[in-house]
Order: structure tokens, then sequence, then C-alpha cells
């Protein structure tokens, strides 16, 4: 399964977003079921930012998300957050 999250910054927060997430990507990527992790950020706009991940099936993303280190980690983004963040979720069908 496939994860993309948009997140949009307060501009006085982004550099807090790059510093937590780079601190927190390997205890991310070590989580069961987690295959893949990549932060993406928007060639036109630097406040935003999308979190692209690749499970092995949805029940892992959803036992991460009630782990302490996301509980932890969403707590303190959010309220950096300017605009709500959008999730999207989708199973690749051909690749490459």
């Amino acid at each position: 399964m496939i994860r993309v999250v948009k997140l949009t910054f307060k501009e006085t927060h982004i550099d807090d977003f790059k510093s937590l997430f780079e601190a927190r990507k390997e205890r991310i990527k070590k989580t069961k079921g987690c295959i893949h992790l990549e932060l993406w950020q928007d060639t036109k706009n630097p406040s935003i930012f999308y979190t692209f991940s690749i499970w092995n099936q949805s029940r892992d993303l959803e036992i991460y998300r009630m782990s302490t280190l996301f509980q932890d980690t969403w707590s303190t983004v959010k309220q950096w957050f300017s605009e709500k963040p959008e999730a999207f979720s989708a199973d690749k069908l051909v690749g490459g």
C-alpha cells in the first residue's frame, strides 16, 4: 500500500519540520511493515511537503499510526500546520 500525505507548514516552522523528520526517519523506517519512506518538498511552494511511504499492508500503517512514535510526532507537527493535511492511499497496480 502506498501512502502520500501532503503537509503545509507555517513558514516559520519549515526548518523545525525538516529537523524533526531527519531525527525520526530511521525509527519510522524500522516500523514493522514499512518498506519505504521519502520526504518531498514542493518545487513552487517550500512550505508544502509530501511524505511518501510504502507499507506491506494497510494494517501495518494503522498500527504505526497508533504507536507512541507517531502520536508524539503528530502532536508536535500539527501545531506547525498552516492548512489541514491531506492523505492519499493507493495500491500499486503496475510498476516500472
